[in-house]
């Protein structure tokens, strides 16, 4: 009984001397660059995660016979160049399309209802 318990003697301190060792710590210098590209792509990888998973995107990708499941890996696998590169060319579509092509629908239809009697915009004053 008395090994026993100098076993589990021994054991609890070596546990307790472990314990409170001082471990040293592994820092490096990081660079301003290296945070900024850092935050870039976790902000590009947010935008396309949101792009995709828009319903209209997931629509036309199945229309298109893409699974889901292949979409998201082919982003995970990009590098954060490409990420930033499909960012940007995500960023730059436009959101309603082509406004001259909005201007002249709105123009048109205000022509018809204004030859139709509906409207008087187009009278002079």
């Amino acid at each position: 009984m008395n090994k026993i318990k100098a076993i589990l003697a021994s054991f609890a301190v070596s546990a307790m001397l472990t314990a409170v060792l001082p471990t040293p710590a592994l820092a490096a210098v990081v660079s301003t660059e290296q945070m900024m590209s850092q935050g870039a792509s976790t902000r590009d990888r947010a935008a396309v995660d949101t792009f995709l998973a828009r319903a209209d995107v997931r629509d036309q990708l199945q229309a298109w016979g893409v699974a889901p499941s292949v979409v998201e890996q082919r982003v995970a696998s990009l590098s954060d160049q490409e990420l930033q590169e499909l960012s940007l060319k995500i960023q730059e579509q436009p959101a309603g399309g082509d406004a001259i092509a909005v201007i002249g629908i709105v123009f048109l239809v205000l022509l018809i209802l204004e030859l139709v009697g509906v409207t008087n915009v187009f009278t002079s004053i």
